[in-house]
């Protein structure tokens, strides 16, 4: 898709050469005899760069500077005829990505075009770049779910959420029973494929404000915000039947797959380390009481 440059200027025969030149020259353009009629276009369309004049009836070009750079990804190249009332630093201060002096000549317009359409394509690239790192520092590589740092934040996040509304938040661990042995008998490379399962089992069976981690080795945790503990039992025991179905159908070495769950709901006033102590002892009730079952406390 071509770029889309919008041309604000009340001079007509400016506006319109400028318009031309950039059209002959392969850019998708529009154009506005004013800051005003700028801001209805830039409501109905994106656009990637306007180029403005300062000086207009009614709103100047670097108050609409300031409004795009507010309300719009939009870069902003501004012109003027005006060298001893308006600096480079003056409109780069109020959001400008370049400045250019009138009179100019269109290839030198078309240049700083250019560089500035460059750099907009370069900071999305590196954007997108930390974006993806940002995802996998709090992503489990094995089974998609965010990993144990990131649920220490978010965890942590939801208390303070929770003591300052007062809405129920409940917790959720849960283990894979005789994982160990599982590893022993069949190797990691199955024992990999069954923690991918599992993910995918716990991630396919919760709300959307619900979020599950791998905590460590073969231990899961689920945060499960505005949900009281029986609520929170409910979805334990979705989980539990969508192993036991989904999970334990795709090994084909038939043994079974389970798991140990412990289900807890968050007190007033406690830490985070209390709340996960106290979902952490139900999961190992569970375990005491032959594995394969919920627990609460």
């Amino acid at each position: 898709m071509n770029p889309q440059i919008l041309i604000v200027d009340d001079d007509d025969s400016i506006r319109d050469s400028i318009n031309e030149y950039l059209s002959l020259s392969g850019y998708d353009t529009d154009t506005a005899a004013n800051a005003e009629e700028a801001l209805e276009r830039l409501e109905v369309k994106p656009f990637d760069v306007v180029i403005t004049d300062i000086v207009m009836n009614g709103m100047d070009g670097l108050k609409l500077t300031e409004h795009i750079k507010a309300h719009y990804d939009t870069s902003v190249i501004i012109i003027t005829g005006y060298i001893r009332d308006y600096t480079y630093e003056t409109a780069i201060k109020k959001g400008a990505d370049d400045f250019v002096f009138k009179p100019f000549r269109l290839e030198e317009l078309l240049l700083r075009l250019k560089r500035v359409l460059r750099e907009r394509r370069i900071a999305r690239e590196r954007n997108e770049i930390l974006e993806e790192f940002k995802i996998l520092s709090i992503t489990d590589h094995l089974t998609q779910l965010y990993n144990s740092r990131h649920f220490h934040h978010q965890l942590q996040n939801e208390i303070i959420r929770h003591n300052r509304y007062q809405r129920p938040l409940s917790l959720l661990m849960l283990d894979i029973d005789h994982f160990k042995r599982f590893n022993d008998v069949y190797g990691h490379i199955e024992g990999d494929r069954i923690l991918s399962s599992i993910g995918k089992a716990i991630t396919g069976v919760l709300r959307t404000p619900d979020t599950a981690y791998r905590y460590g080795g073969e231990e899961f945790t689920v945060i499960l915000p505005e949900t009281a503990i029986e609520s929170a039992l409910k979805a334990a025991s979705r989980i539990k039947e969508e192993v036991e179905t989904d999970v334990f159908r795709s090994n084909d070495h038939g043994d079974p797959i389970t798991l140990s769950i412990g289900v807890t709901e968050y007190c007033f006033g406690e830490s985070a380390t209390e709340f996960m102590k106290r979902a952490d002892k139900a999961m190992y009730m569970s375990k005491s009481q032959g594995r394969n079952c919920i627990s609460r406390i």
